[in-house]
């Protein structure tokens, strides 16, 4: 048999927010007996081998573990903006406060804001704005938790004005102020695959 037979293709799964999830997927892929040839946030390339597998038992192996395949672009597309923002937000920290979350979303999928902003709210059950917030008051959460920074220095990681707004929009979305968060047991912190 050929070589010319055996299928590449790329895959586009949804949830894979975090570096623990790349290796998970690959493990399980190489499992069903496909080879990763790449693997990335939210896109895979595979090789399958002489006997092809279906995309139906792909699906069904990543929903086990809370993630699935992606088939439309708009879908594609909101995925990546889900990574983008999450990328910003919990894994680059935010360090250089001049970076605005429009800018960088324009830049990294290359695509106007607006029309990301549009897709995203047709596609979720909240806007782009929200998830941004959303996803900052999670880091926020965390960044208390560890102790390691002042309050300022949050509000500065996570491009606040001041530190006013930031415990104001922290209280509207938690219900509680910074200190009374600190004062909890600190359990009301979702998954970003959650928010």
């Amino acid at each position: 048999m050929k070589n010319e037979h055996i299928l590449v293709e790329e895959l586009f799964v949804k949830n894979m927010f975090c570096r623990c999830s790349i290796f998970l997927i690959k493990e399980k892929l190489e499992y069903l007996g496909l080879s990763v040839i790449d693997i990335t946030l939210g896109k895979v390339k595979v090789k399958h081998g002489v006997k092809p597998i279906t995309n139906e038992a792909i699906n069904n192996m990543l929903v086990r573990y809370g993630f699935e395949l992606i088939h439309s672009r708009e879908d594609r597309i909101v995925e990546q903006i889900k990574i983008a923002v999450i990328e910003l937000i919990h894994h680059l920290n935010n360090v250089d406060s001049l970076v605005r979350k429009s800018d960088y979303l324009v830049e990294k999928l290359g695509l106007s804001y607006q029309y990301l902003s549009k897709v995203f709210s047709e596609h979720e059950q909240q806007t782009l704005e929200k998830f941004i917030v959303l996803q900052k008051i999670e880091r926020i959460k965390h960044l208390l938790d560890t102790e390691e920074f002042t309050l300022s220095e949050i509000s500065y990681m996570m491009d606040y004005s001041s530190v006013h707004y930031l415990s104001s929009q922290f209280k509207a979305i938690t219900g509680m102020t910074v200190s009374q968060y600190k004062d909890s047991d600190r359990l009301s912190k979702r998954a970003i695959d959650e928010i």
